[in-house]
Protein backbone atom coordinates (compact mmCIF):
# COMPACT_ATOMS: atom_id res chain seq x y z
CA UNK A 1 0.00 0.00 0.00
CA UNK A 2 1.66 3.06 -0.85
CA UNK A 3 2.13 5.80 1.96
CA UNK A 4 -0.18 8.62 2.36
CA UNK A 5 2.26 11.14 3.62
CA UNK A 6 2.58 12.50 0.23
CA UNK A 7 -0.80 13.25 -0.01
CA UNK A 8 -0.87 15.17 3.35
CA UNK A 9 1.73 17.01 2.13
CA UNK A 10 -0.16 18.40 -0.74
CA UNK A 11 -2.88 19.36 1.26
CA UNK A 12 -0.98 20.90 3.69
CA UNK A 13 0.24 22.88 1.11
CA UNK A 14 -3.03 23.43 -0.78
CA UNK A 15 -4.30 25.05 2.74
CA UNK A 16 -1.29 27.18 3.96
CA UNK A 17 -1.41 28.78 0.31
CA UNK A 18 -5.08 29.57 1.00
CA UNK A 19 -4.56 30.89 4.52
CA UNK A 20 -1.78 33.32 3.03
CA UNK A 21 -3.92 34.28 -0.13
CA UNK A 22 -6.90 34.95 2.46
CA UNK A 23 -4.21 36.92 5.01
CA UNK A 24 -3.11 39.22 2.02
CA UNK A 25 -6.39 39.54 0.72
CA UNK A 26 -7.82 40.88 4.28
CA UNK A 27 -4.71 43.41 4.90
CA UNK A 28 -5.81 44.45 1.02
CA UNK A 29 -9.29 45.36 2.73
CA UNK A 30 -11.26 42.96 0.16
CA UNK A 31 -12.24 40.39 2.33
CA UNK A 32 -16.57 40.73 2.00
CA UNK A 33 -17.40 38.21 4.37
CA UNK A 34 -18.35 38.28 8.02
CA UNK A 35 -18.41 34.83 8.19
CA UNK A 36 -14.52 34.64 7.86
CA UNK A 37 -14.60 36.86 11.31
CA UNK A 38 -14.86 35.70 14.92
CA UNK A 39 -17.29 37.70 16.73
CA UNK A 40 -14.58 38.77 19.01
CA UNK A 41 -12.62 40.45 15.97
CA UNK A 42 -11.63 44.33 16.74
CA UNK A 43 -10.11 46.65 14.27
CA UNK A 44 -7.22 48.39 14.71
CA UNK A 45 -6.71 51.74 15.78
CA UNK A 46 -10.43 52.09 17.19
CA UNK A 47 -12.34 54.85 14.85
CA UNK A 48 -15.33 57.02 15.59
CA UNK A 49 -17.25 56.00 12.99
CA UNK A 50 -19.09 59.08 11.33
CA UNK A 51 -22.70 59.23 10.00
CA UNK A 52 -23.59 61.33 7.47
CA UNK A 53 -26.22 61.97 4.37
CA UNK A 54 -25.85 63.04 1.13
CA UNK A 55 -24.41 66.13 0.65
CA UNK A 56 -25.73 66.46 -3.34
CA UNK A 57 -26.61 64.70 -5.95
CA UNK A 58 -24.00 65.24 -8.65
CA UNK A 59 -25.45 62.70 -11.60
CA UNK A 60 -28.13 60.51 -12.65
CA UNK A 61 -29.47 58.44 -15.76
CA UNK A 62 -33.35 59.32 -15.06
CA UNK A 63 -36.29 60.95 -12.60
CA UNK A 64 -39.88 60.76 -12.98
CA UNK A 65 -40.01 64.26 -12.17
CA UNK A 66 -38.84 67.85 -14.30
CA UNK A 67 -35.87 69.49 -14.60
CA UNK A 68 -37.31 72.38 -12.81
CA UNK A 69 -39.43 70.67 -10.04
CA UNK A 70 -38.55 69.19 -7.01
CA UNK A 71 -41.27 66.13 -7.14
CA UNK A 72 -40.46 63.05 -7.69
CA UNK A 73 -36.80 63.90 -8.70
CA UNK A 74 -33.27 62.38 -7.61
CA UNK A 75 -32.89 65.87 -6.24
CA UNK A 76 -34.53 64.57 -2.89
CA UNK A 77 -31.58 62.62 -1.91
CA UNK A 78 -29.73 64.98 -0.78
CA UNK A 79 -30.20 65.88 3.17
CA UNK A 80 -32.31 64.56 5.56
CA UNK A 81 -35.16 62.14 5.12
CA UNK A 82 -38.76 63.93 3.99
CA UNK A 83 -40.99 60.79 4.35
CA UNK A 84 -39.13 58.00 6.34
CA UNK A 85 -40.25 55.68 7.78
CA UNK A 86 -43.58 56.66 6.44
CA UNK A 87 -44.28 54.58 3.23
CA UNK A 88 -46.63 55.69 0.24
CA UNK A 89 -46.70 57.59 -2.49
CA UNK A 90 -45.03 60.72 -1.61
CA UNK A 91 -44.09 63.82 -4.09
CA UNK A 92 -40.84 64.78 -1.88
CA UNK A 93 -38.89 61.62 -2.68
CA UNK A 94 -36.48 60.35 -5.86
CA UNK A 95 -38.06 58.48 -8.29
CA UNK A 96 -37.09 56.90 -11.51
CA UNK A 97 -38.36 57.31 -15.02
CA UNK A 98 -39.99 52.99 -15.48
CA UNK A 99 -40.45 50.48 -14.03
CA UNK A 100 -41.79 46.86 -14.54
CA UNK A 101 -41.42 45.14 -18.17
CA UNK A 102 -43.89 47.36 -19.68
CA UNK A 103 -41.36 49.35 -21.04
CA UNK A 104 -39.71 46.72 -22.70
CA UNK A 105 -43.16 45.44 -24.38
CA UNK A 106 -44.25 48.62 -26.07
CA UNK A 107 -43.35 49.46 -29.93
CA UNK A 108 -40.70 51.69 -29.04
CA UNK A 109 -38.59 48.92 -27.26
CA UNK A 110 -35.23 47.62 -28.66
CA UNK A 111 -33.78 44.47 -28.86
CA UNK A 112 -31.33 43.83 -26.06
CA UNK A 113 -27.20 43.60 -27.13
CA UNK A 114 -25.71 40.23 -26.81
CA UNK A 115 -22.67 39.80 -24.68
CA UNK A 116 -24.02 41.23 -21.59
CA UNK A 117 -22.39 39.47 -18.78
CA UNK A 118 -24.85 37.91 -16.18
CA UNK A 119 -23.67 39.82 -13.42
CA UNK A 120 -25.11 43.06 -14.57
CA UNK A 121 -28.37 44.32 -14.99
CA UNK A 122 -28.34 47.60 -13.82
CA UNK A 123 -31.02 50.17 -15.64
CA UNK A 124 -30.82 53.58 -13.56
CA UNK A 125 -28.36 54.38 -11.62
CA UNK A 126 -27.65 58.17 -9.01
CA UNK A 127 -24.22 59.25 -7.84
CA UNK A 128 -24.67 61.02 -4.76
CA UNK A 129 -21.50 63.62 -2.41
CA UNK A 130 -21.44 63.49 0.64
CA UNK A 131 -19.10 65.86 3.12
CA UNK A 132 -16.43 64.03 4.46
CA UNK A 133 -14.29 60.79 2.41
CA UNK A 134 -14.60 57.62 4.91
CA UNK A 135 -13.50 54.22 4.91
CA UNK A 136 -17.26 52.31 4.78
CA UNK A 137 -18.63 50.41 7.40
CA UNK A 138 -22.49 50.30 6.09
CA UNK A 139 -24.72 52.36 4.01
CA UNK A 140 -28.10 52.86 4.52
CA UNK A 141 -30.99 53.13 1.84
CA UNK A 142 -34.32 54.95 3.08
CA UNK A 143 -36.69 53.32 0.74
CA UNK A 144 -40.59 54.33 1.24
CA UNK A 145 -42.28 52.58 -1.70
CA UNK A 146 -42.19 49.21 -3.33
CA UNK A 147 -38.75 49.07 -2.19
CA UNK A 148 -36.32 46.38 -3.67
CA UNK A 149 -34.95 48.42 -7.12
CA UNK A 150 -31.27 48.57 -5.92
CA UNK A 151 -28.80 46.00 -7.32
CA UNK A 152 -25.40 47.83 -6.70
CA UNK A 153 -23.39 50.02 -4.49
CA UNK A 154 -20.54 51.81 -5.64
CA UNK A 155 -17.72 53.68 -4.31
CA UNK A 156 -15.31 56.33 -6.16
CA UNK A 157 -11.91 56.95 -5.52
CA UNK A 158 -12.39 60.79 -6.60
CA UNK A 159 -13.43 63.43 -4.21
CA UNK A 160 -15.93 65.43 -5.98
CA UNK A 161 -15.37 68.76 -3.44
CA UNK A 162 -11.32 68.53 -3.63
CA UNK A 163 -9.72 71.08 -6.09
CA UNK A 164 -6.76 68.61 -7.56
CA UNK A 165 -8.98 65.94 -9.86
CA UNK A 166 -6.87 62.21 -9.43
CA UNK A 167 -5.05 61.05 -12.38
CA UNK A 168 -6.64 57.70 -12.40
CA UNK A 169 -10.67 57.76 -10.84
CA UNK A 170 -11.55 54.33 -9.64
CA UNK A 171 -14.57 52.27 -8.59
CA UNK A 172 -15.05 49.48 -6.62
CA UNK A 173 -18.40 47.95 -5.92
CA UNK A 174 -19.25 47.65 -2.07
CA UNK A 175 -21.83 45.02 -3.15
CA UNK A 176 -23.81 44.09 -5.91
CA UNK A 177 -27.21 41.43 -6.34
CA UNK A 178 -29.37 40.40 -8.62
CA UNK A 179 -33.08 42.23 -8.27
CA UNK A 180 -35.14 40.27 -5.79
CA UNK A 181 -39.10 40.35 -5.56
CA UNK A 182 -39.72 41.98 -2.01
CA UNK A 183 -43.27 41.18 -0.54
CA UNK A 184 -45.27 44.70 -0.36
CA UNK A 185 -44.69 48.41 -0.92
CA UNK A 186 -44.15 49.06 2.86
CA UNK A 187 -41.49 51.68 3.61
CA UNK A 188 -38.25 49.75 4.37
CA UNK A 189 -34.18 50.47 5.29
CA UNK A 190 -31.73 48.64 3.28
CA UNK A 191 -28.38 47.71 4.46
CA UNK A 192 -27.17 45.25 2.68
CA UNK A 193 -23.23 43.81 3.94
CA UNK A 194 -20.70 46.05 2.24
CA UNK A 195 -17.09 44.67 1.47
CA UNK A 196 -14.09 46.74 2.77
CA UNK A 197 -12.28 48.95 0.36
CA UNK A 198 -8.92 50.53 0.91
CA UNK A 199 -9.48 54.26 -0.08
CA UNK A 200 -11.52 56.64 1.61
CA UNK A 201 -14.63 57.61 -0.23
CA UNK A 202 -17.28 60.84 -0.39
CA UNK A 203 -18.93 59.78 -3.96
CA UNK A 204 -21.22 56.64 -3.69
CA UNK A 205 -23.06 55.35 -6.33
CA UNK A 206 -26.62 53.40 -6.73
CA UNK A 207 -27.66 51.04 -9.34
CA UNK A 208 -30.86 50.14 -9.78
CA UNK A 209 -32.82 47.92 -11.60
CA UNK A 210 -37.37 48.26 -11.78
CA UNK A 211 -38.07 45.47 -13.39
CA UNK A 212 -39.59 42.96 -10.67
CA UNK A 213 -41.64 46.01 -9.51
CA UNK A 214 -45.45 46.53 -9.58
CA UNK A 215 -44.82 49.94 -9.42
CA UNK A 216 -42.15 52.83 -9.35
CA UNK A 217 -39.88 53.03 -6.24
CA UNK A 218 -39.55 55.55 -4.26
CA UNK A 219 -35.95 56.51 -2.47
CA UNK A 220 -36.13 58.89 0.23
CA UNK A 221 -32.21 59.40 1.37
CA UNK A 222 -29.03 57.89 1.52
CA UNK A 223 -26.67 57.69 4.79
CA UNK A 224 -22.93 56.66 4.59
CA UNK A 225 -21.04 55.13 7.89
CA UNK A 226 -17.54 55.02 7.67
CA UNK A 227 -13.95 55.61 9.80
CA UNK A 228 -11.51 57.87 8.73
CA UNK A 229 -8.36 55.86 9.16
CA UNK A 230 -8.58 52.91 7.28
CA UNK A 231 -9.47 49.41 9.49
CA UNK A 232 -6.67 46.93 9.87
CA UNK A 233 -8.27 43.49 10.66
CA UNK A 234 -6.82 41.42 13.08
CA UNK A 235 -7.66 37.84 11.82
CA UNK A 236 -7.61 34.36 13.26
CA UNK A 237 -6.84 32.27 10.57
CA UNK A 238 -8.01 29.00 12.11
CA UNK A 239 -11.81 30.63 12.08
CA UNK A 240 -11.65 31.41 8.08
CA UNK A 241 -14.63 29.94 5.89
CA UNK A 242 -12.93 28.03 2.97
CA UNK A 243 -16.00 28.97 1.16
CA UNK A 244 -14.94 32.99 1.09
CA UNK A 245 -12.20 31.93 -0.98
CA UNK A 246 -14.31 31.34 -3.87
CA UNK A 247 -16.11 34.06 -3.41
CA UNK A 248 -13.27 36.24 -3.51
CA UNK A 249 -12.37 34.47 -6.95
CA UNK A 250 -15.28 35.87 -8.51
CA UNK A 251 -14.60 39.05 -6.92
CA UNK A 252 -11.27 39.24 -8.64
CA UNK A 253 -12.16 37.81 -11.84
CA UNK A 254 -15.13 40.52 -12.52
CA UNK A 255 -12.31 43.52 -11.14
CA UNK A 256 -9.33 42.54 -13.21
CA UNK A 257 -11.63 41.59 -16.38
CA UNK A 258 -11.82 44.91 -17.76
CA UNK A 259 -8.60 46.37 -15.41
CA UNK A 260 -6.61 44.53 -18.04
CA UNK A 261 -8.85 45.22 -20.90
CA UNK A 262 -6.40 47.59 -22.80
CA UNK A 263 -3.50 45.41 -21.96
CA UNK A 264 -5.19 42.24 -23.23
CA UNK A 265 -6.19 44.26 -26.87
CA UNK A 266 -2.43 45.01 -27.23
CA UNK A 267 -0.81 41.95 -26.57
CA UNK A 268 0.24 41.05 -29.98
CA UNK A 269 3.30 38.15 -28.97
CA UNK A 270 1.90 34.69 -28.53
CA UNK A 271 3.40 31.82 -26.98
CA UNK A 272 4.08 29.01 -29.68
CA UNK A 273 2.33 26.00 -29.12
CA UNK A 274 2.77 22.71 -31.27
CA UNK A 275 -0.53 22.27 -32.29
CA UNK A 276 -4.03 23.70 -31.14
CA UNK A 277 -5.42 19.92 -30.85
CA UNK A 278 -8.43 19.34 -32.35
CA UNK A 279 -9.57 23.01 -32.62
CA UNK A 280 -8.56 24.15 -35.70
CA UNK A 281 -10.31 21.30 -37.78
CA UNK A 282 -13.43 22.82 -37.21
CA UNK A 283 -15.11 25.52 -39.48
CA UNK A 284 -14.06 28.80 -39.49
CA UNK A 285 -18.04 29.94 -39.01
CA UNK A 286 -18.47 27.52 -36.15
CA UNK A 287 -15.74 28.66 -33.91
CA UNK A 288 -16.70 32.56 -34.80
CA UNK A 289 -20.24 31.20 -33.00
CA UNK A 290 -18.69 29.64 -30.35
CA UNK A 291 -16.78 32.51 -29.59
CA UNK A 292 -19.99 34.92 -30.00
CA UNK A 293 -21.56 33.97 -26.64
CA UNK A 294 -18.24 35.07 -24.82
CA UNK A 295 -18.17 38.53 -23.03
CA UNK A 296 -15.70 41.64 -23.94
CA UNK A 297 -13.35 40.52 -21.27
CA UNK A 298 -13.53 36.91 -21.79
CA UNK A 299 -12.95 37.28 -25.80
CA UNK A 300 -9.87 39.33 -24.25
CA UNK A 301 -8.49 36.65 -21.95
CA UNK A 302 -9.61 33.52 -25.03
CA UNK A 303 -6.86 35.74 -27.49
CA UNK A 304 -3.92 35.15 -25.51
CA UNK A 305 -4.01 31.23 -25.42
CA UNK A 306 -2.87 30.79 -28.89
CA UNK A 307 -2.77 32.45 -32.54
CA UNK A 308 -5.39 30.43 -33.94
CA UNK A 309 -7.85 31.80 -31.21
CA UNK A 310 -6.44 35.06 -31.46
CA UNK A 311 -7.08 35.32 -34.68
CA UNK A 312 -10.68 34.57 -34.30
CA UNK A 313 -11.04 36.58 -31.09
CA UNK A 314 -9.86 39.88 -33.18
CA UNK A 315 -12.03 39.04 -35.95
CA UNK A 316 -13.94 41.97 -36.51
CA UNK A 317 -17.38 40.16 -37.09
CA UNK A 318 -16.98 39.11 -33.45
CA UNK A 319 -17.58 42.93 -32.92
CA UNK A 320 -20.64 43.52 -34.97
CA UNK A 321 -22.93 44.53 -32.25
CA UNK A 322 -21.00 45.65 -29.07
CA UNK A 323 -21.97 46.95 -25.76
CA UNK A 324 -19.57 48.90 -23.27
CA UNK A 325 -22.19 50.08 -21.20
CA UNK A 326 -21.32 47.24 -18.58
CA UNK A 327 -17.37 47.97 -18.45
CA UNK A 328 -18.48 51.75 -18.06
CA UNK A 329 -16.27 52.42 -15.30
CA UNK A 330 -12.95 51.14 -17.00
CA UNK A 331 -13.68 52.42 -20.37
CA UNK A 332 -11.36 55.09 -21.56
CA UNK A 333 -9.74 56.51 -24.68
CA UNK A 334 -6.65 53.65 -24.40
CA UNK A 335 -9.80 51.39 -24.31
CA UNK A 336 -11.75 52.60 -27.48
CA UNK A 337 -7.44 53.01 -29.01
CA UNK A 338 -7.15 48.86 -28.81
CA UNK A 339 -10.60 48.26 -30.39
CA UNK A 340 -10.42 50.16 -33.32
CA UNK A 341 -8.97 47.37 -35.44
CA UNK A 342 -11.45 45.07 -34.65
CA UNK A 343 -14.46 47.68 -34.96
CA UNK A 344 -14.36 48.42 -38.42
CA UNK A 345 -17.39 46.88 -39.14
CA UNK A 346 -20.05 47.62 -35.87
CA UNK A 347 -23.21 47.99 -36.35
CA UNK A 348 -24.62 48.79 -32.69
CA UNK A 349 -22.77 50.27 -30.28
CA UNK A 350 -23.21 51.23 -26.85
CA UNK A 351 -21.24 53.44 -24.86
CA UNK A 352 -23.75 54.32 -22.58
CA UNK A 353 -22.62 55.94 -18.93
CA UNK A 354 -19.23 55.44 -20.30
CA UNK A 355 -16.50 58.16 -20.53
CA UNK A 356 -17.41 60.65 -17.51
CA UNK A 357 -14.83 62.39 -15.36
CA UNK A 358 -12.47 62.82 -17.79
CA UNK A 359 -11.97 58.71 -19.11
CA UNK A 360 -12.85 59.77 -22.62
CA UNK A 361 -11.90 62.97 -24.31
CA UNK A 362 -13.55 64.15 -27.33
CA UNK A 363 -10.41 63.81 -29.49
CA UNK A 364 -10.75 59.98 -28.72
CA UNK A 365 -14.20 59.58 -28.87
CA UNK A 366 -13.81 61.51 -32.63
CA UNK A 367 -10.74 58.62 -33.62
CA UNK A 368 -12.67 55.78 -32.75
CA UNK A 369 -15.63 57.27 -34.61
CA UNK A 370 -13.75 57.93 -38.15
CA UNK A 371 -11.95 54.92 -37.98
CA UNK A 372 -15.54 53.08 -37.41
CA UNK A 373 -18.52 54.78 -37.67
CA UNK A 374 -19.36 53.87 -41.50
CA UNK A 375 -21.09 51.11 -40.40
CA UNK A 376 -22.80 52.61 -37.68
CA UNK A 377 -26.72 51.57 -38.02
CA UNK A 378 -27.22 51.73 -33.91
CA UNK A 379 -25.64 54.72 -31.17
CA UNK A 380 -26.61 54.50 -28.02
CA UNK A 381 -24.92 57.26 -25.64
CA UNK A 382 -26.87 57.57 -22.72
CA UNK A 383 -25.23 59.70 -19.85
CA UNK A 384 -22.23 60.57 -21.90
CA UNK A 385 -21.70 63.67 -20.22
CA UNK A 386 -18.02 63.95 -22.17
CA UNK A 387 -20.09 65.07 -25.59
CA UNK A 388 -20.32 68.41 -26.85
CA UNK A 389 -20.98 69.92 -30.04
CA UNK A 390 -17.40 68.23 -31.76
CA UNK A 391 -18.78 65.16 -31.18
CA UNK A 392 -22.08 65.47 -32.55
CA UNK A 393 -20.65 67.09 -36.11
CA UNK A 394 -18.54 64.04 -35.95
CA UNK A 395 -20.89 61.93 -35.46
CA UNK A 396 -23.21 63.35 -38.68
CA UNK A 397 -20.34 63.36 -40.62
CA UNK A 398 -18.52 59.73 -39.87
CA UNK A 399 -21.87 58.03 -39.77
CA UNK A 400 -23.90 58.02 -42.74
CA UNK A 401 -25.94 55.03 -42.18
CA UNK A 402 -27.27 55.49 -38.43
CA UNK A 403 -30.74 55.01 -37.89
CA UNK A 404 -30.55 55.14 -34.11
CA UNK A 405 -29.07 57.74 -31.99
CA UNK A 406 -29.70 57.54 -27.73
CA UNK A 407 -28.38 60.72 -26.52
CA UNK A 408 -30.82 60.40 -23.14
CA UNK A 409 -29.26 62.31 -20.16
CA UNK A 410 -26.41 63.69 -22.17
CA UNK A 411 -27.00 67.50 -20.29
CA UNK A 412 -23.64 69.14 -21.39
CA UNK A 413 -24.22 69.10 -24.72
CA UNK A 414 -25.36 73.14 -25.90
CA UNK A 415 -28.21 73.53 -27.45
CA UNK A 416 -27.11 74.95 -30.93
CA UNK A 417 -25.14 71.50 -31.25
CA UNK A 418 -28.43 69.80 -31.65
CA UNK A 419 -28.50 71.47 -35.41
CA UNK A 420 -26.08 68.72 -36.76
CA UNK A 421 -28.22 65.98 -36.09
CA UNK A 422 -30.22 67.34 -38.90
CA UNK A 423 -27.66 66.14 -41.71
CA UNK A 424 -28.40 62.21 -40.67
CA UNK A 425 -30.66 61.87 -43.30
CA UNK A 426 -31.85 57.59 -42.40
CA UNK A 427 -32.32 58.74 -38.86
CA UNK A 428 -35.29 56.80 -37.84
CA UNK A 429 -34.75 56.92 -34.02
CA UNK A 430 -33.53 59.52 -32.02
CA UNK A 431 -33.93 59.75 -27.86
CA UNK A 432 -33.39 63.38 -26.46
CA UNK A 433 -34.32 62.68 -23.31
CA UNK A 434 -33.24 65.31 -20.22
CA UNK A 435 -31.09 67.42 -22.97
CA UNK A 436 -30.80 70.92 -23.78
CA UNK A 437 -32.71 71.21 -26.70
CA UNK A 438 -34.74 74.18 -27.07
CA UNK A 439 -38.26 74.13 -28.59
CA UNK A 440 -40.06 76.63 -27.98
CA UNK A 441 -43.42 75.80 -30.51
CA UNK A 442 -44.26 72.28 -29.20
CA UNK A 443 -47.36 73.08 -31.50
CA UNK A 444 -44.93 74.08 -34.53
CA UNK A 445 -43.38 70.86 -33.97
CA UNK A 446 -45.83 68.31 -33.58
CA UNK A 447 -47.43 70.43 -36.85
CA UNK A 448 -44.32 69.48 -38.91
CA UNK A 449 -44.05 66.11 -37.93
CA UNK A 450 -47.76 65.41 -39.17
CA UNK A 451 -46.86 67.00 -42.42
CA UNK A 452 -43.30 65.13 -42.93
CA UNK A 453 -43.34 61.99 -40.73
CA UNK A 454 -46.50 60.42 -42.46
CA UNK A 455 -44.54 56.51 -41.19
CA UNK A 456 -44.08 57.69 -37.29
CA UNK A 457 -44.78 54.83 -35.21
CA UNK A 458 -43.67 56.21 -31.58
CA UNK A 459 -43.33 59.45 -30.16
CA UNK A 460 -42.74 60.85 -26.54
CA UNK A 461 -44.23 63.99 -25.71
CA UNK A 462 -43.88 63.42 -22.01
CA UNK A 463 -43.81 66.97 -19.76
CA UNK A 464 -43.90 69.17 -22.78
CA UNK A 465 -45.59 72.13 -20.81
CA UNK A 466 -46.99 74.28 -23.79
CA UNK A 467 -48.40 71.90 -26.30
CA UNK A 468 -52.39 72.31 -27.05
CA UNK A 469 -54.99 70.63 -28.98
CA UNK A 470 -53.93 72.26 -32.56
CA UNK A 471 -50.83 70.43 -32.09
CA UNK A 472 -52.20 67.39 -31.34
CA UNK A 473 -54.35 67.77 -33.80
CA UNK A 474 -51.95 68.01 -37.03
CA UNK A 475 -50.08 64.93 -35.42
CA UNK A 476 -52.81 62.93 -35.40
CA UNK A 477 -54.03 64.19 -38.76
CA UNK A 478 -50.52 63.32 -40.58
CA UNK A 479 -49.29 60.77 -38.30
CA UNK A 480 -51.92 57.55 -38.61
CA UNK A 481 -49.52 54.78 -37.99
CA UNK A 482 -48.60 55.82 -34.18
CA UNK A 483 -48.63 52.67 -32.05
CA UNK A 484 -47.37 54.75 -29.08
CA UNK A 485 -47.82 58.38 -27.78
CA UNK A 486 -46.51 59.54 -24.11
CA UNK A 487 -48.56 63.10 -23.55
CA UNK A 488 -47.86 62.27 -19.91
CA UNK A 489 -47.92 65.43 -17.49
CA UNK A 490 -48.90 67.86 -20.67
CA UNK A 491 -50.97 70.17 -18.71
CA UNK A 492 -52.19 72.24 -21.54
CA UNK A 493 -54.38 69.59 -23.20
CA UNK A 494 -58.08 69.65 -22.05
CA UNK A 495 -60.33 66.82 -22.86
CA UNK A 496 -63.63 69.34 -23.23
CA UNK A 497 -61.60 71.04 -26.80
CA UNK A 498 -61.95 67.22 -27.69
CA UNK A 499 -58.09 66.39 -28.43
CA UNK A 500 -58.78 63.24 -26.57
CA UNK A 501 -61.49 61.99 -28.62
CA UNK A 502 -59.66 62.69 -32.42
CA UNK A 503 -56.93 61.26 -31.24
CA UNK A 504 -58.76 57.90 -30.85
CA UNK A 505 -60.82 58.44 -34.02
CA UNK A 506 -57.19 58.97 -36.06
CA UNK A 507 -55.61 56.71 -34.42
CA UNK A 508 -56.50 53.14 -34.64
CA UNK A 509 -52.90 51.31 -34.52
CA UNK A 510 -52.20 52.62 -31.06
CA UNK A 511 -50.97 50.07 -28.39
CA UNK A 512 -49.81 52.58 -25.94
CA UNK A 513 -51.25 56.01 -25.07
CA UNK A 514 -50.03 57.63 -21.36
CA UNK A 515 -51.98 60.67 -20.38
CA UNK A 516 -50.77 60.40 -16.85
CA UNK A 517 -51.85 63.22 -14.56
CA UNK A 518 -54.38 65.03 -17.21
CA UNK A 519 -57.34 65.70 -14.62
CA UNK A 520 -59.71 66.20 -17.57
CA UNK A 521 -59.61 62.39 -18.92
CA UNK A 522 -63.25 61.82 -18.83
CA UNK A 523 -65.75 58.65 -19.53
CA UNK A 524 -66.23 59.99 -23.36
CA UNK A 525 -62.53 59.75 -23.79
CA UNK A 526 -62.33 56.24 -22.72
CA UNK A 527 -65.51 55.18 -24.58
CA UNK A 528 -63.82 56.51 -27.90
CA UNK A 529 -60.73 54.33 -26.98
CA UNK A 530 -62.87 51.04 -26.61
CA UNK A 531 -64.71 51.98 -29.86
CA UNK A 532 -61.75 52.69 -32.13
CA UNK A 533 -58.09 51.31 -30.49
CA UNK A 534 -59.06 47.86 -29.88
CA UNK A 535 -55.25 47.17 -30.24
CA UNK A 536 -54.55 48.70 -27.13
CA UNK A 537 -51.97 46.69 -24.62
CA UNK A 538 -50.85 50.22 -22.32
CA UNK A 539 -52.97 53.21 -21.07
CA UNK A 540 -52.47 55.11 -17.90
CA UNK A 541 -55.12 57.84 -17.06
CA UNK A 542 -53.28 58.57 -13.42
CA UNK A 543 -54.44 61.22 -11.55
CA UNK A 544 -58.15 61.68 -13.50
CA UNK A 545 -61.37 62.56 -11.67
CA UNK A 546 -64.22 62.06 -14.37
CA UNK A 547 -63.49 58.40 -15.44
CA UNK A 548 -66.30 55.99 -13.79
CA UNK A 549 -65.94 52.29 -13.22
CA UNK A 550 -68.32 51.32 -15.87
CA UNK A 551 -66.61 53.18 -19.03
CA UNK A 552 -63.16 51.60 -17.78
CA UNK A 553 -65.14 48.19 -18.31
CA UNK A 554 -66.26 48.71 -21.88
CA UNK A 555 -62.62 49.63 -22.78
CA UNK A 556 -61.80 46.39 -21.06
CA UNK A 557 -64.19 44.32 -22.89
CA UNK A 558 -63.13 46.09 -26.09
CA UNK A 559 -59.42 45.72 -25.94
CA UNK A 560 -58.35 42.18 -25.41
CA UNK A 561 -55.01 43.11 -26.10
CA UNK A 562 -54.49 45.21 -23.18
CA UNK A 563 -52.23 44.19 -20.23
CA UNK A 564 -51.51 47.33 -18.19
CA UNK A 565 -53.92 49.76 -16.98
CA UNK A 566 -52.76 52.53 -14.47
CA UNK A 567 -55.58 53.76 -12.64
CA UNK A 568 -53.90 55.34 -9.40
CA UNK A 569 -55.45 58.51 -7.88
CA UNK A 570 -58.35 58.03 -10.16
CA UNK A 571 -61.38 59.11 -7.51
CA UNK A 572 -64.02 57.17 -9.05
CA UNK A 573 -61.66 54.10 -8.91
CA UNK A 574 -61.67 52.47 -5.29
CA UNK A 575 -60.22 49.68 -4.17
CA UNK A 576 -63.20 47.41 -4.40
CA UNK A 577 -63.34 48.31 -8.02
CA UNK A 578 -59.93 47.37 -8.77
CA UNK A 579 -61.10 43.87 -7.04
CA UNK A 580 -63.76 43.23 -9.34
CA UNK A 581 -61.95 44.22 -12.37
CA UNK A 582 -59.11 42.26 -11.77
CA UNK A 583 -61.19 39.10 -10.86
CA UNK A 584 -63.52 39.92 -14.55
CA UNK A 585 -60.24 40.47 -16.56
CA UNK A 586 -57.32 38.66 -14.88
CA UNK A 587 -55.02 39.09 -17.81
CA UNK A 588 -54.60 42.95 -17.29
CA UNK A 589 -52.64 44.63 -14.57
CA UNK A 590 -54.98 47.43 -13.01
CA UNK A 591 -52.82 49.65 -11.39
CA UNK A 592 -53.62 51.27 -7.73
CA UNK A 593 -51.56 53.13 -5.65
CA UNK A 594 -53.04 54.54 -2.74
CA UNK A 595 -53.13 57.69 -1.51
CA UNK A 596 -50.93 59.41 1.36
Amino acid sequence: MPPVFPMLTVLSMFYYMCLRRRARTATRGEMNSRRAIESNTRALPINVEIVQYAKEVLDFSSHYGSENSMSYTMWNLAGIPNVYPSSGDFTQTAVFRTYGTWWDRCPSARLPFTRTPSTFCSQDYVELAFEEPVYPTAVHILETYHPGAVVRILACSANPYSQNPPAEVRWEILWSEAPTKVNGPQARQFTPCIKQINFPTNLIRLEVNSSLLDYYTELDAVVLHGVKERPVLSLKTSMIDMNDIDEDEDEEKFACGMDTLNKQFSIVTLREWPTNGYFDKLPYELIQLILSHLTVPDLCRLAQTCKLLYQHCCDPLQYIHLSLQPYWARINDTSLEYLQSRCTLIQWLNLSWTGNRGAISVSGFSRFLKVCGSELVRLELSCGHFLNETCLEVITETCPNLQELNLSSCDKIPPQAFNHIAKVGSLKRLILYRTKVEIEDYDLIASMMGAKCKKLRSLDLWRCKNITESGIAELASGCQLLEELDLGWCPTLQSSTGCFTNLARKLPNLQKLFLTANRSVCDTDIEELAANCTHLRQLDILGTRMVSPASLRKLLESCKDLSLLDVSFCSQIDNRVVLELNANFPNVFIKKSFTQ
